[in-house]
């Protein structure tokens, strides 16, 4: 298996994810801070959300964590929920700001 061609599988799906109240993927939010591969397939993540009290919070992380899984490489997935650094919209991509009225 050749994690970095699983890393781009799994961003791939990760772009199928959507806040329901925001029109762009929770990639390009730039929500997704870490993603490790493990040679065994394990993956973990690290993702925050647009605000701690999300209300969203618990549909976003489960389609997360079955798109991830749906990757065939993927063997298992934990998904680390965390604040910090707490998001803004500066780690939003160029597309995301644009899509958003930001640029």
């Amino acid at each position: 298996m050749d994690k970095f061609e699983t890393e781009v599988k799994i961003v791939e799906v990760l772009k199928t994810v959507y806040d329901p109240e925001i029109p762009v993927n929770i990639y390009d939010l730039g929500l997704i801070y870490r993603i490790d591969v493990e040679e065994s397939g394990s993956v973990s993540l690290d993702m925050t959300l647009t605000a701690p009290n999300c209300p969203a919070a618990d549909f976003i992380m489960e389609d997360v964590q079955q798109r991830v899984e749906s990757v065939e490489e993927v063997t298992s997935v934990t998904i680390n929920l965390v604040f910090e650094p707490q998001w803004d919209k500066d780690m939003m991509s160029e597309e995301a700001k644009l899509e958003l009225g930001f640029l």
